[in-house]
């Protein structure tokens, strides 16, 4: 049976289809990207109440949600507007008892015309598609999950960012900054505009997004293993050390990260090795973007699939000690360093 495709989100067309067809009367909203949640959210808000107007706007927040609350909001006549807007932030779902649901039930398949009702969950605490009360919301309304927008949509928002302070970026220079700071448009914003402020001239170059990225522990971890398949292992070296001296960089953090690189090129190696096609390798990798799979078939180049199966095992097992064994966890880090290292020289 052919594995099901997750349908990508079109936010353009999410947003006109709103200002088409006026809002619905509920809303589920989820996923990982905030920026774009919290974009559509303030488009919803604006199609239900006008800016100004916060009789007709109700918040409702916390883990703890009173239902007789909500139900009160719900059921109450908008104020000199034609819709009420209710906004329930931060309500773990997943942790609706038999009871609330009951009650749930009975307010989501009656809401009046005049109300819009949006749960938004909190990226932390996503719903589960199994649970009742995610297909009870799925079933009465219209549920949007904000993944991540692909490469070319991502790389066009940020030279869009990038125009209206003034500076343009290449295709790949977007790409090196989405490479060295993450995917998240909330993360990418003050990237691009440290970025457009150091600049020289109109175009920024991949040097000043160098001098100026916030780099994720991901990016260091993913050069430092570069360099050890290149054997520049001062380097490889260096970039650990770099990343210990970061009191947010946890040697178990670190480890984790390490091992997920070495299984992503074992995966690599094995997907070419059973003639999977691209798509089939990078899903197998957990791979979103091109141009970081193609960075990482060229970092596993160099190593052979019988390295990579040690260096995984080695990694497996420096995790399991580091969180067992009460060692010191920067020793049991450097250690695992060294025999990669070790390994990838042999």
């Amino acid at each position: 049976m052919a594995k099901k495709t997750k349908a990508k989100l079109d936010y353009n067309a999410l947003v006109r289809r709103l200002h088409a067809d006026g809002p619905a009367r509920l809303y589920l909203l989820y996923g990982p990207e905030e920026y774009l949640r919290e974009r559509f959210l303030d488009e919803l808000r604006a199609a239900c109440v006008p800016e100004g107007n916060e009789f007709s706007l109700r918040r409702l927040n916390g883990p703890a949600l009173d239902l007789p609350a909500l139900e009160e909001a719900v059921n109450a006549a908008p104020f000199f507007t034609e819709r009420s807007f209710v906004e329930v932030r931060d309500w773990n779902l997943n942790r609706c008892g038999e009871a609330d649901l009951k009650r749930l039930k009975a307010l989501v398949t009656d809401v009046p015309d005049y109300c819009t009702v949006a749960f938004v969950a909190d990226a932390a605490n996503p719903p589960d598609g199994r649970l009742s009360v995610t297909k009870l919301l799925k079933k009465e309304g219209q549920a949007v999950e904000f993944t991540e927008p692909d490469s070319a949509a991502l790389c066009g928002w940020i030279a869009s960012r990038f125009r209206a302070l003034g500076k343009s970026i290449g295709r790949q220079d977007a790409e090196h900054l989405i490479f060295l700071c993450g995917t998240q448009m909330l993360d990418l914003i003050p990237e691009i505009e440290k970025a457009a402020a150091f600049a020289a001239g109109d175009t920024v170059t991949r040097a000043e997004i160098d001098a100026t990225a916030s780099r994720k522990p991901e990016a260091d971890v993913w050069a430092m293993t570069e360099s050890l398949g290149a054997r520049r292992f001062d380097a490889a070296a260096e970039v650990l050390s770099e990343l210990l001296g970061t009191k947010e960089n946890h040697p178990i953090l670190l480890t984790a990260l390490i091992a997920q690189q070495f299984r992503r090129l074992y995966a690599v190696k094995v997907g070419a090795d059973e003639r999977l096609d691209r798509a089939e390798i990078m899903e197998l990798c957990g791979v979103r973007y091109d141009f970081i799979y193609d960075r990482l078939l060229s970092a596993a180049k160099p190593y052979s699939l019988e390295q990579l199966g040690r260096i995984v095992t080695l990694c497996a097992d420096y995790d399991y000690r580091m969180k067992s064994s009460g060692g010191d966890p920067f020793v049991l880090v450097t250690e695992l360093f060294a025999r990669i290292a070790a390994e990838a020289g042999a």
